[in-house]
C-alpha cells in the first residue's frame, strides 16, 4: 500500500470571528479533491481579540487535523506565516487568507504543477473585486517592487502559493524579521510557476489591513530586498552638489562683476528649506535601514507563542 503525501495549509488568523465558520468546512472540503494526500490544517492566532481562537479549538474538537497556534499578541501577517511554517510537516505547503477572497480550489491545479516539479506556485492576481484606492495601492507597489527591487515580480502580486518542503526548510533557517515572506519566497529563486485568478470580494467581516499595515509592508519589502533608496539618495546628493557648486559660482560671479545686482533674502530661505528638507528625508531613510540593523542585531524572535494545540 503506498504512502499518501501530506498537503499543509497555513492559515493566518486576526479577527476573523465571522469567517472562521465558512473557511473551515471549505478548506476541509479540499480533501475531495485530494484522495491522494492527507491533509493538515494550520491556523495561526495572531492575537485577535474576538472568539476566532475559541471558535479554532472547537473545530480541533471535531477534527483532529486542525493545529491551532496562539501568538502571544498581534505580530503580523508575515510573522504568523512563519509561524505557520515552522509546525508545517506536509511535503508541500499552502499560504492561505482566511478571509476568502482567494478560492482554496484552485489548490488542486496548484498541486499539479507541484507535481511536475514546480518548487513554489504562485495564484497571482489579475484582477480584484476591491475599491478603487485598494487597487492604486497595490497596483504602484507591485510595479515599483518589478522596478526597484526584485525584477520579473508578479505584477498582481500574490500572497495565496504552494511552495515545497524544501522551500519551506530555507525560510524557517533565514528566521528574517521585518521582511515580506512572499517576496522572500520569490527572491530563494526556486523553480516557479504562476496561475491567474481574479480576487474576489470580502463577504464576512471586516479587513484588518490597514493603511500603516500597507506602509510597513511597503517599507519592509523596499528596504529587505532593494537598495534603490539609498541608490536614489547617492543620486540626489550628486545632483544637489552640482546644482550647488554651479549656483555659488553664478553668485560669486555676479558680486565680482556685478552683471546682475543680487537679492535675495526669499531665495537663500527658498534653497535652505529646500535642502534642510530633502536631508531629512535623507536621514529618514538611513534611520529605516539602520534601525532595521538594530532589530536584527538584538536578536529577538519575530514572533512569540503563547499555546500549540496540536
Amino acid at each position: 500500500m503506498s504512502i499518501k503525501k501530506l498537503f499543509s495549509i497555513v492559515i493566518p488568523i486576526y479577527y476573523n470571528e465571522l469567517n472562521i465558520p465558512y473557511t473551515v468546512p471549505r478548506l476541509k472540503k479540499l480533501q475531495e479533491l485530494f484522495s491522494d494526500y492527507e491533509l493538515e490544517f494550520i491556523f495561526v492566532d495572531d492575537g485577535s481579540k474576538d472568539n476566532s481562537l475559541e471558535l479554532l479549538l472547537q473545530e480541533r474538537e471535531n477534527d483532529k487535523r486542525i493545529k491551532v497556534i496562539k501568538l502571544s499578541k498581534n505580530f503580523g501577517s508575515m510573522s504568523a506565516v512563519q509561524a505557520g511554517l515552522q509546525y508545517a510537516t506536509g511535503d508541500c505547503v499552502g499560504i492561505i487568507s482566511a478571509d476568502l477572497q482567494d478560492p482554496p480550489e484552485l489548490f488542486a491545479e496548484m498541486i499539479a504543477r507541484w507535481e511536475t516539479g514546480k518548487k513554489v506556485v504562485m495564484a497571482v492576481r489579475a484582477g480584484r473585486e476591491e475599491s478603487f484606492s485598494q487597487k492604486l495601492f497595490s497596483k504602484t507597489y507591485y510595479f515599483l517592487m518589478n522596478r526597484m527591487a526584485l525584477k520579473n515580480y508578479p505584477n498582481g502580486g500574490f500572497d495565496f502559493v504552494l511552495i515545497d518542503r524544501q522551500v519551506v526548510q530555507e525560510i524557517n533557517q533565514i528566521k528574517e524579521k521585518n521582511t515580506n515572506i512572499m517576496s522572500l519566497i520569490f527572491w530563494l529563486g526556486y523553480s516557479q510557476d504562476t496561475i491567474s485568478y481574479i480576487r474576489q470580494e470580502r463577504k464576512h467581516g471586516k479587513s484588518k489591513w490597514t493603511l500603516n499595515k500597507k506602509i510597513k509592508l511597503f517599507v519592509d519589502s523596499f528596504v529587505s530586498f532593494s537598495y534603490a533608496p539609498i541608490r536614489l539618495m547617492s543620486a540626489i546628493g550628486v545632483f544637489t552638489a552640482m546644482i550647488s557648486f554651479l549656483y555659488g559660482m553664478f553668485v560669486i560671479l555676479n558680486a565680482v562683476f556685478g552683471y546682475i545686482p543680487l537679492e535675495g533674502w526669499a531665495t537663500i530661505i527658498a534653497l535652505i528649506t529646500f535642502l534642510l528638507g530633502l536631508i531629512m528625508v535623507m536621514l529618514g531613510i538611513i534611520g529605516e535601514y539602520l534601525w532595521r540593523i538594530l532589530d536584527e542585531s538584538r536578536k529577538r524572535p519575530a514572533y512569540i507563542i503563547d499555546e500549540i494545540h496540536n
